[in-house]
């Protein structure tokens, strides 16, 4: 009994999935009076093909970031532009904000993607997002660049801190589950 319970836990070992492997290279916040920028860079065991379908479809942003509620793709505009929707929601301490943009999407396949939030519809002044994809030491590397200032109100003093941390940690959480659905979202293609 123990040897048959040893060869089905070493075949459950053998058989289950890679573990995410994903790495932040870099990372940079800064604040300057309230306009935010956010720069990073991050490595993830997966090709470009599978990394950019995550990236391309709003659809998957809810199920890689706690801090978003509802994210949607929505129907093109009169422009023939992509768009968005992205509700958020979080706190930092005892502050807690809900937010949403909504925008058009600009994509050039397997290379970037970038969005940018409309004012009339958001809760920004502006929001503007750009993912750029390389293929590296066998996987793939997602630069980013976030350029946003919030129309709602931060607490002076460390408002601007604690979004920092906030934009830091949230991030880090993501970038494992991104490379999860990356594989899942291949997989789930070979299989139709």
């Amino acid at each position: 009994m123990k040897t048959r319970c040893a060869c089905l836990l070493l075949m459950l070992i053998f058989l289950a999935p890679p573990a995410a492997a994903a790495e932040i290279l870099s990372i940079k916040v800064d604040n300057d009076d309230g306009n935010y920028t956010m720069t990073s860079e991050v490595w993830f065991d997966a090709n470009i093909e599978q990394v950019y379908e995550v990236y391309r479809y709003w659809k998957y942003s809810s199920e890689f970031s706690s801090a978003i509620v509802e994210a949607r793709d929505m129907e093109p505009d009169e422009q023939g532009r992509a768009q968005f929707y992205v509700r958020n929601k979080g706190c930092v301490l005892f502050f807690c904000q809900s937010f949403e943009r909504q925008g058009y999407v600009e994509t050039e396949p397997h290379r970037a993607v970038r969005a940018f939030a409309n004012p009339a519809t958001s809760d920004f002044h502006h929001s503007n997002e750009s993912w750029r994809f390389a293929a590296r030491d066998g996987g793939t590397t997602v630069t980013y660049d976030l350029t946003m200032r919030p129309k709602f109100w931060i607490p002076p003093g460390i408002g601007p801190y604690l979004i920092k941390r906030k934009l830091r940690k949230s991030g880090g959480e993501a970038v494992d589950r991104i490379e999860v659905i990356a594989r899942r979202i291949t997989e789930n293609a070979g299989s139709e």
